[in-house]
């Protein structure tokens, strides 16, 4: 059997090349038809076997092909921020340039900058209800990569899910001690009421599953201070089931742009720099396009949400 588009060819041609049998009485056998016996013949007779190597469809020229230079607009903004497709898109528009996604696509494709580990997941379809600022914010820790300064730091983020709007802060440690202290921080940072947090079961944020929170007879010895800090001002702090980082699937994503876009890209002297840099990150990511607020920003969503909602209140 062939293997190749070459070889199914010559399979077909040699026999009337070397007068074995007549085209016409192939074709009547042959499931490609006599115009492409015809066809693959004269080639044949032409160039040989190379002439039978299957060639681009693709037109060697476009009248309305895209420009160079907004090809090399697209591929340098990919290759600085690794932005998507649709991001580019909102990007290039604010620019003056109006250049479809599906172009940037096929231009990001042919250039190889796509993601190739991506495999077809089955889509299903959800009613998403669209929350308000501050009606569920995720919390979360992560490791700042290696060390600075040989010391081992922390970054906490806090990320509303209706807005996008986020807040990052590091520590030297991670104790409870820290998420108090961090929630008050957003807290006064963000200019809606905070009506629930959701975390993972980390021992900085919940003692629910440590062996000393219950007694025998299920009842509680002491309270997390988390949960007495959000108790007192009527937060609601829910817990994600146990192995489930998906369940605080925002939050995680914040993660890894932090991880690819950021900690990747820099180094740092000191905890000063650290800060500061980690500053200028989350400014840069506040005004940054998301796909999930339809192009806005998460600062653009809270303007246009502020004007038919005051902030400070619960809805």
């Amino acid at each position: 059997m062939a293997t190749t588009i070459k070889e199914e060819r010559l399979r077909w041609v040699m026999p009337v090349v070397k007068r074995e049998i007549k085209l016409v009485d192939l074709a009547k056998v042959c499931p490609h038809g006599k115009r492409s016996l015809e066809r693959w013949v004269a080639a044949y007779k032409a160039g040989g076997e190379v002439a039978l190597e299957p060639k681009s469809t693709e037109p060697k020229t476009q009248p309305n092909e895209t420009p160079i230079w907004i090809k090399e607009r697209v591929i340098e903004v990919r290759k600085q921020n690794k932005k998507c497709a649709l991001k580019i898109h909102w990007q290039l528009e604010k620019e003056g340039l109006v250049v479809p996604t599906r172009t940037i696509g096929k231009i990001l494709k042919k250039e190889n900058l796509v993601r190739k580990y991506r495999i077809r997941k089955i889509k299903y379809k959800y009613i998403k209800v669209q929350r308000q600022p501050g009606e569920l914010v995720e919390i979360d820790v992560k490791y700042v990569p290696g060390r600075v300064a040989n010391r081992r730091y922390f970054q906490y983020t806090a990320i509303d899910t209706a807005s996008r709007w986020r807040y990052l802060e590091v520590y030297d440690e991670q104790t409870s001690y820290h998420s108090v202290r961090f929630l008050q921080e957003v807290m006064q940072r963000f200019e809606y009421k905070i009506q629930a947090i959701k975390t993972d079961n980390g021992q900085v944020f919940t003692n629910y599953y440590l062996g000393t929170y219950k007694r025998s007879d299920l009842s509680m010895k002491t309270s997390h201070g988390l949960d007495r800090f959000c108790d007192w001002h009527g937060i609601t702090h829910y817990l994600i089931d146990p192995g489930k980082p998906a369940q605080n699937g925002t939050v995680e994503r914040s993660h890894r742009e932090d991880q690819e876009k950021f900690y990747e890209r820099n180094k740092f002297k000191n905890f000063t720099d650290l800060q500061n840099k980690l500053k200028k990150w989350n400014m840069y990511y506040n005004n940054l396009e998301h796909c999930g607020l339809d192009g806005k920003s998460p600062n653009e969503f809270l303007a246009n949400y502020k004007l038919t909602n005051p902030p400070n209140v619960c809805a």
